[in-house]
């Protein structure tokens, strides 16, 4: 339409602007909570309008601005007709200032305002200042604008637009009452459309309104452009071939073509007619993005969402969408619609961005049925073990298998380790009756180092002494208990010691399950009527004693005794000579923790020392050392002592004892110069205090 009196053209985005409350499209809860505000007096004296570009945020302020000064308004909506609503559509009346916030973005912009706000309407009962795009504003403008934005002269209004709420400052979010505008629905923008060409003239098929609906993205704006531009483009009637023709896309049909050779995998094929739509003159990054909207929908229709409506055709084509979706599957669909968005962004930066597009169409075409595998998937996780038999479980995970007919506290058969503790000079022999719980065998290892040395009496060599008379155990009376308690303390003192190695102890080549430990537990509960007590006494008890004080020696090895540990590490640190023993020095605790765990402790102020000893070289070296000491392999970790505790007070091992410092006396008389400034003002010496970071010194 041209104008009459200045001969110029103006566009659909303007001639079609909403003039009233009614007249905004797809913004009624913006429009009610207006319009209600004013008729109940109840108007904000600042609003924030925020939404995407072309929803209406603009031409509903100038709405607001004509509802709160039209003289003729009618339950909250402008006449339309009067010389201050045309003045307002108009942009030029002088009560109703519009502000561009990109270009009137400064400080001195906001000043100006400021000064202009105190001065009273001309014609209108309200003063309205419209900024768009406030976002722009800079920090200073901003802080400049609080105080009156806050408290306006109260015939001032001020109307704040903006797509991009989040770069507001909390002050002006807080001052403001905000309504935001959601995009507009394709259904609402094609009705709107449709409106236009009849009061145009012009006729447009339905498709060709469906294509510019959807291609508007909810933007009314953006869609009266595009359709705008197809005026001009077109002649009379209007189709969907010359809509494909203007902005460079793909029809229907084509997509269908490309979807169909990708669910049927067909490489060829679907290069083929991506070829074809390029040299038909679809835009290479419009046909992308279409085929990456309509791998949307196929997503949509696939999770069952169909009631959404679709974004890439139009909705005859949603039971072949539908059918596609369903050969396909959903987690193939997801995984061509990652690949795809993956080549898009890539595209952007690229001069081959063609290739891209076909490497990615390739790739889609080569998916295999990802739904099947995730059904497979599936099934398997469901499924039930496959069992086997007892000699195949004995064969690949080496376990010995009790049978399932015997009981397994009385009939298990396991063998316990030789406890540590046990000398090659001990002439105890532990018996077992008939059917009852055998100790524990030696490790490989143990097994090594006993075929060397002095070997220990174990259960297999003391197995031949016949079992536990039941009439001679009650004829000894208390002296049978009090030997059966001895014993059994020896032997939970070595079960207790070897239940955190059990898992790892192997008998010849077979290694012991964890339920074993438990059933010679269940065995050690009752040791009245397994084993036998021991006939001889000690003959001095002072001599056990210093036995037990001193370490026990096996061939030149000192055995793993927990009281023994410091003797352990004395000896591992003689035999180091290099720089290392400087910080081995520093341990003040040496302990057996666990069997084969040697827990050294250092003071916290030798915590450098700690860390350097850390090193898995430092820690492989002293463990290879307590190794050739003890015969046995042992796992060293390091700790730092308490600072209240014994560990932080006591010296470290193989550290003489240091002699605290000694204070050196201060008398201010032996200085010349104290003693000239003292005599000088007859002053005399009350307190002498310590120089900073020096020595005490004495009063």
């Amino acid at each position: 339409m041209v104008t009459a009196s200045t001969g110029t053209y103006t566009v659909l985005a303007r001639r079609f602007r909403p003039q009233g409350f009614a007249d905004v499209v797809g913004q009624g809860h913006v429009a009610q909570a207006l319009r209600n505000a004013i008729l109940a007096n109840r108007v904000a004296h600042a609003y924030l309008f925020t939404g995407a570009r072309g929803v209406g945020k603009t031409s509903t302020a100038r709405i607001l601005a004509k509802a709160l000064n039209c003289p003729n308004a009618v339950d909250g909506n402008p006449c339309n007709e009067c010389e201050i609503c045309e003045g307002i559509a108009a942009g030029n009346d002088v009560d109703v200032l519009e502000i561009d916030g990109a270009s009137n973005r400064g400080i001195d912009d906001i000043r100006q305002l400021r000064a202009n706000v105190n001065v009273k309407s001309m014609r209108t009962k309200f003063k309205l200042y419209i900024i768009d795009e406030v976002h722009m504003l800079t920090k200073e403008a901003f802080n400049a604008l609080l105080k009156t934005l806050e408290e306006p002269p109260p015939n001032v209004k001020f109307v704040f637009c903006t797509t991009e709420p989040n770069k507001l400052p909390d002050t002006i979010l807080s001052r403001c009452q905000r309504f935001d505008f959601g995009t507009i629905e394709t259904a609402n923008i094609k009705g709107r459309l449709a409106q236009i060409a009849e009061a145009e003239g012009v006729q447009v098929d339905d498709d060709a309104l469906e294509l510019v609906a959807r291609r508007a993205a909810g933007s009314m704006r953006d869609s009266q452009s595009i359709f705008d531009q197809l005026l001009a483009f077109g002649e009379e009637h209007i189709t969907a071939g010359d809509v494909h023709r203007l902005l460079g896309t793909a029809s229907d049909d084509r997509l269908i073509a490309i979807a169909d050779s990708l669910v049927a995998r067909d490489q060829a094929g679907v290069l083929s007619t991506f070829h074809r739509a390029i040299d038909g003159g679809v835009q290479l990054g419009e046909l992308t993005d279409q085929i990456l909207f309509y791998l949307r929908d196929l997503m949509v229709l696939a999770s069952g969402a169909v009631e959404i409506e679709l974004s890439s055709v139009g909705p005859g084509s949603r039971e072949m969408l539908t059918k596609q979706a369903k050969q396909w599957g959903l987690q193939t669909i997801v995984a061509a619609m990652q690949i795809l968005a993956d080549t898009k962004g890539r595209m952007q930066r690229v001069t081959y961005g063609r290739a891209l597009a076909e490497l990615a169409l390739v790739r889609i075409a080569l998916l295999e049925d990802l739904t099947d595998l995730d059904g497979l998937i599936e099934r398997l996780r469901s499924s039930e073990p496959v069992t086997s038999d007892i000699a195949a479980v004995e064969k690949k995970n080496e376990l010995l298998t009790a049978e399932p007919d015997r009981d397994p506290i009385t009939s298990a058969e396991v063998t316990l380790p030789a406890h540590p503790l046990e000398s090659a000079s001990d002439e105890q022999s532990r018996d077992v009756e008939p059917g009852g719980v055998e100790p524990l065998g030696v490790s490989a290892e143990d097994s090594a180092i006993a075929a060397s040395d002095e070997p220990a009496v174990t259960h297999a060599e003391s197995s031949e002494t016949p079992a536990v008379d039941k009439s001679a155990e009650s004829a000894s009376g208390d002296s049978v208990e009090v030997a059966t308690d001895e014993l059994l303390g020896q032997q939970v003192d070595a079960l207790a010691s070897s239940v955190d190695s059990a898992s790892s102890t192997s008998v010849g080549s077979q290694s012991l399950p964890s339920t074993d430990v438990n059933t010679v537990a269940g065995a050690a509960a009752n040791p009245v009527s397994s084993v036998e007590p021991s006939a001889e006494e000690p003959e001095d008890s002072s001599d056990q004693e210093s036995q037990r004080d001193a370490p026990t020696v096996v061939a030149g090895r000192i055995l793993i005794n927990p009281e023994d540990a410091e003797q352990i590490w004395s000896s591992v640190v003689a035999e180091i000579s290099d720089m290392l023993k400087s910080h081995v020095k520093q341990v003040s605790k040496a302990a057996i923790a666990a069997p084969n765990k040697l827990e050294l402790t250092f003071p916290r102020k030798y915590h450098f020392s700690k860390r350097y000893c850390e090193k898995p070289e430092v820690i492989s070296r002293l463990e290879q050392i307590a190794a050739r000491i003890t015969g046995q392999h042992l796992r060293v970790s390091l700790l730092v002592g308490e600072e209240d505790g014994s560990d932080a007070a006591s010296p470290p091992l193989d550290e003489p004892a240091r002699q605290p410092a000694r204070k050196r006396l201060y008398k201010p008389e032996d200085d010349d110069f104290v003693a000239v400034v003292m005599q000088t003002f007859d002053a005399e010496c009350v307190r002498v205090d310590s120089r900073a970071g020096g020595a005490s010194q004495a009063e």
